[in-house]
């Protein structure tokens, strides 16, 4: 399925809003955030997942009851966060009074930017008067990419730079440990040209105790 077709499908079902995962060599998976028909869409690159089976916390909520969205201040201090804010409450906030979803607020869906990165944590309200929270999970953080004007294309209107491809960040690994052996080589070799030039001195001691021979004798 590629976003070309998605963003039809869309259209096709009077939906405004989509997010598709992509997966490249069953090793990365990308997410995109697009506003249908006409944008804005953003990809991120989707790090550190946690599945809630994995994670095996206490917390829970009910199905389709209704999330509090939460951001921390440091998005409404760059223009592309805002707009990230934006988009990933309208994403992930249910409307009110619609059809399949419970007229209440159970659980509250938390995203912070920290290191570049976007962290989701989803949490149980179990306590209304004192606020207590129970993580329900799951886990996982967005790494910007590109944000685009229009759904799934457009021009490209804010570039993360520092994003690094999972590919380049594979390649540096394979570089570093190549030149983490060639230097372990290289020490090795070393040290045995150095321990082959080494003469033992002769000992004057050495003939103390040593027995003549008859050969020594008669010579």
């Amino acid at each position: 399925v590629s976003t070309q077709s998605t963003g039809e499908v869309c259209e096709m079902k009077n939906c405004n809003m989509t997010m598709f995962f992509e997966m490249r060599k069953k090793l990365d998976l990308y997410m995109w955030l697009s506003m249908v028909p006409n944008g804005p869409s953003a990809r991120f690159l989707v790090q550190n997942v946690h599945t809630m089976d994995e994670l095996r916390l206490t917390g829970n909520h009910l199905r389709g009851s209704r999330p509090l969205v939460t951001f921390d201040k440091t998005f409404d201090e760059q223009p592309h966060l805002s707009l990230l804010k934006e988009m990933l409450k309208q994403m992930f906030g249910t409307p009110n009074v619609h059809p399949k979803s419970k007229p209440f607020f159970d659980h509250i869906i938390g995203f912070t930017n920290f290191d570049g990165r976007i962290w989701f944590r989803n949490f149980q309200i179990s306590d209304e008067e004192k606020g207590g929270l129970v993580e329900v999970g799951p886990r996982f953080c967005l790494w910007p990419i590109k944000i685009f004007s229009g759904s799934f294309s457009g021009e490209v209107i804010y570039e993360n730079p520092d994003y690094k491809s999972p590919n380049q960040y594979r390649n540096e690994m394979k570089m570093e440990a190549a030149n983490r052996y060639k230097l372990k080589a290289q020490k090795t070799a070393a040290k045995l040209a150095q321990e082959r030039e080494i003469v033992p001195k002769e000992d004057e001691l050495d003939q103390i105790f040593h027995t003549i021979t008859q050969d020594e004798l008669a010579g």
